[in-house]
């Protein structure tokens, strides 16, 4: 008898997967890609969307026809601030515009000085001024420096709507893609920004839909669910949200620390904004608070220079567990010892000093102070004596001495951390399921593991 399985297709920057799981949502097939980018009109790096369009019809053409499993859904998570548009025939009209793309800044100032102010927009709308990671600001610029292109688009659909469009034929836009730092949702007024409909914005954005909502058609002769897709940060915020009765706070790490506070109902302070916070959206509509630290990436950054410093092989750090007599030796007397180049603070010196004898003091010093920044990214969404479960996920997991110092500074909270590789696919699934997770879920898939504050004697 054939397996029923719902079918997800996970987009990444880099990766490209592809997952079967069965009703109890374990994997039983998965697949990885990865394309070349091509080139946009301005020989900017982009996706290469004829390929990726290619890829998901071939693969979800042949797991239909596979005899061992029965597809009964499928689902789509991706990255964000990514806009697809469509004439009326269905058909992209532009490249797949790249986030990272820069657009020209007199067209930025104009949008702001026309909608502004800019820190009342950001606090509405949860999503600071940077270029087109807002993905309004992409329609805003086609609109004014493209304008033959812009009249022929029927709909502009966010990458995962477009990928459920491929499959269903019917142009949706939702709450998470929609609510995804994109300058496109007021928080406060639950509706779109009053510049969306001043400028038309509005008549190209399809009907907004839960990200629960999926539809059933006939494909290739089988009857299939499809959902509408979800972005992929919300989308891995998903399993906890239904499993974990207590409110609490979820720190995904790898290049971006992202802290995420699903249980705050108000819309951003000045405050916050003047902090760096930004919205993401749950997938009824309610804001996510978050903060952002570029923790890998300065990580990388720094261990890289310890590494040549000491002369140690570059994979060493990895081997460097806590010592809890260099953690009170290095306290004893402490001061900041390292400049950052990913961002600034407050505390940093002019410049990096190097002054342990061997690269375990050094390690352990660096550690303490990304931890503290750590802390202080946390606090800026949560208040940590209301909230008291901490959920840590990604590559930072494996790290000993960021769990340990973690755990000794927010000492107040019950810290666990989770192998979550499937995420925001699993997200995903369970979005369009009627299955109701129960508190053993994150335990049993997620190989949840319980931390300890460290002890000081004396």
């Amino acid at each position: 008898m054939k397996q029923k399985v719902t079918a997800v297709f996970d987009i990444g920057k880099t990766n490209k997967k592809f997952f079967l799981f069965d009703k109890d949502f374990k994997e039983v097939h998965k697949e990885y890609i990865s394309f070349d980018e091509i080139l946009d009109e301005d020989g900017h790096p982009t996706e290469n969307l004829p390929a990726l369009q290619k890829w998901l019809k071939d693969v979800f053409d042949r797991i239909l026809k596979a005899k061992e499993f029965s597809v009964k859904a499928i689902n789509f998570s991706t990255y964000g601030a990514s806009f697809v548009h469509i004439d009326e025939d269905g058909k992209a009209l532009t490249p797949l515009y790249n986030y990272t793309k820069e657009i020209d800044e007199k067209v930025v100032d104009d949008f702001y000085k026309k909608y502004g102010p800019e820190l009342e927009l950001t606090r509405t709308s949860g999503a600071p001024k940077s270029g087109l990671l807002n993905s309004g600001m992409q329609l805003y610029w086609l609109k004014h420096t493209k304008p033959e292109i812009f009249k022929k688009i029927k709909y502009s659909l966010h990458l995962p709507q477009y990928l459920s469009f491929i499959f269903t034929g019917i142009p949706l836009s939702e709450y998470t893609s929609i609510g995804c730092h994109t300058s496109l949702w007021n928080y406060e007024t639950k509706d779109y920004q009053d510049w969306v409909y001043k400028e038309g914005i509005n008549k190209i954005l399809p009907p907004l839909v839960s990200t629960e909502t999926s539809v059933n058609i006939n494909y290739n002769g089988k009857r299939i669910k499809i959902g509408v897709g979800i972005h992929d940060s919300s989308s891995a915020l998903l399993p906890y949200v239904r499993s974990v009765k207590k409110p609490f706070v979820l720190v995904s790490t790898g290049t971006w620390s992202i802290a995420l506070n699903p249980f705050t109902d108000t819309p951003l302070t000045e405050s916050d904004v003047t902090l760096g916070c930004i919205n993401y959206m749950r997938i009824n509509g309610k804001p996510v608070k978050s903060s952002r630290l570029f923790l890998g990436n300065e990580y990388k950054i720094q261990v890289a220079k310890l590494t040549e410093q000491y002369k140690v092989d570059k994979d060493y750090h990895k081997t460097v567990d806590f010592d809890l007599d260099v953690y009170s030796e290095i306290m004893q007397n402490f001061q900041y010892a390292f400049k950052w180049e990913s961002f600034s603070d407050k505390n940093m010196p002019e410049k990096t000093s190097y002054s342990y004898p061997n690269f375990e003091q050094a390690y352990h010093h660096l550690m303490i102070e990304l931890v503290q920044l750590q802390v202080q990214s946390i606090n800026r969404i949560a208040d940590t004596h209301k909230i008291d479960r901490l959920y840590i996920d990604g590559g930072f997991t494996d790290n000993d001495l960021y769990i340990k110092l973690l755990s000794h500074y927010l000492r107040g909270m019950k810290l666990r951390t989770t192998k979550a590789s499937l995420g925001s696919a699993l997200g995903a699934a369970i979005s369009i399921s009627d299955t109701k997770l129960n508190s053993k879920f994150l335990r049993e898939n997620y190989a949840l593991k319980k931390h300890v504050p460290f002890i000081i004697s004396g």
